[in-house]
């Protein structure tokens, strides 16, 4: 006999489960498109809108003595919990630090270490220059000045800027050779 009121038992429960869960389908189509329009006029943020509706319907799940209430009382409810839900989201620290969007980065940013890297090697292979060579190669490159304007900065003629660009920028690349860069 146990094992035929176990059965009836769980063909009640089976039962009760089919009703509630068909309760709860009709709940959806009755509520959910309004209830997704008023979030969404709160949170101006489809994902949301939809995560939110999706939250309310699940605690509207969980809560069977609601799926035995009246319509007026079951919207109502619904809509504080959105409202609610809504409001909890704004107030938490993942709104406050992550912005949702639709569009992603143009240009993602890359690593910066080996740029980082290459300017430490450029920057100790230049300091194995001598003063006047790393001036001009530095003025040259750095600072993109033509070989008139580093002349007349430095007073110098403009051929001995030729002469020391071309000697300095072949002592460059020995030093960075010699640092292991091969391009």
């Amino acid at each position: 006999m146990e094992k035929l009121s176990a059965g009836t038992a769980a063909n009640q429960r089976g039962f009760v489960e089919d009703r509630d869960a068909a309760t709860l389908r009709h709940m959806h189509e009755l509520h959910a498109a309004d209830l997704w329009r008023y979030v969404y006029s709160l949170t101006r943020d489809t994902y949301q809108a939809e995560d939110i509706v999706q939250e309310t319907l699940l605690r509207a799940w969980n809560s069977p003595d609601l799926l035995r209430e009246r319509a007026e009382a079951v919207r109502g409810w619904l809509f504080t919990v959105a409202r609610n839900l809504v409001i909890d989201q704004a107030r938490s620290a993942r709104s406050r630090h992550e912005k949702s969007s639709d569009l992603l980065p143009e240009n993602p940013a890359g690593d910066h270490a080996e740029r980082v890297f290459d300017e430490i090697l450029i920057r100790d292979a230049l300091a194995t220059l001598s003063q006047a060579h790393r001036q001009v190669v530095v003025l040259a490159y750095y600072g993109a000045r033509s070989t008139h304007d580093i002349a007349a900065e430095l007073d110098i003629a403009e051929g001995t800027v030729k002469s020391r660009l071309h000697y300095g920028m072949r002592a460059l690349k020995l030093a960075l050779q010699e640092r292991g860069v091969t391009r």
